[in-house]
C-alpha cells in the first residue's frame, strides 16, 4: 500500500473515487427506501442505524453524531421509543444522563427488510478469498474514518458560519 501522493490522480484513482461516490449515493437511496418501507422518517432511520453501530449512547452524543439539535433529538427519541425502536435507560455512572438503547434489530419487519441485502452481501463476500476480504474490510474501515473526518469538518464549518451569522444579527 502506497502513501505517496501524486500531483495528478491517475485515471484509475479518479474512476475509483467516482465509484465510491456512486456507492455512497446508492447507500443513501437504499436507506431512504428502507426508512420509507418501515414508516420512518429518514433522520429517524439514520439515527437508529447510528445507534446500532455505536451501541447505547446518550442523547447528547447522538445529537453530535447526527448534527441535529438536542431538541430535535429528544423528539426523535420520543418517536422511536413510542414505536419500539429504542428504549431509554438511566446511565449507571451519572444519574443526570439517559442512555438510548437500540432495539430495532429485534423487530421482525427490520430483520425481514434487511435479510435480502444481507444474503446478497454474503454471496458477494463469498466470491473473495479470506485475504481479499481482510483487505476490503480494512479499506472500508479506513474509508469510514475518512468520511467521519469529512463530516466533522463540514459540521465545524457549519457551526462557525452559524456563529458568525448570530454575531452579525444579534
Amino acid at each position: 500500500m502506497s502513501s505517496n501522493r501524486q500531483e495528478q490522480p491517475t485515471e484509475q484513482q479518479v474512476n475509483f473515487t467516482l465509484r465510491m461516490r456512486g456507492l455512497g449515493t446508492r447507500t443513501v437511496l437504499y436507506q431512504q427506501h428502507v426508512a420509507s418501507s418501515l414508516g420512518l422518517y429518514n433522520n429517524d432511520f439514520i439515527s437508529i442505524d447510528i445507534l446500532q453501530e455505536k451501541g447505547p449512547i446518550t442523547a447528547g452524543e447522538l445529537s453530535k453524531l447526527t448534527g441535529l439539535t438536542t431538541g430535535s433529538v429528544t423528539a426523535l427519541i420520543d418517536r422511536l421509543e413510542k414505536n419500539g425502536y429504542v428504549r431509554r435507560e438511566n446511565d449507571p455512572n451519572d444519574r443526570r444522563k439517559v442512555i438510548i438503547v437500540p432495539l430495532y434489530e429485534n423487530k421482525e419487519e427490520v430483520s425481514s427488510t434487511y435479510l435480502p441485502l444481507h444474503a446478497s452481501m454474503i454471496d458477494l463476500a463469498s466470491s473473495y478469498s479470506e485475504e481479499e476480504l481482510e483487505l476490503i474490510t480494512q479499506f472500508l474501515s479506513k474509508a469510514s474514518a475518512v468520511l467521519d473526518e469529512q463530516i466533522n469538518r463540514l459540521n465545524s464549518s457549519a457551526r462557525s458560519k452559524t456563529s458568525s451569522l448570530k454575531e452579525m444579527n444579534p
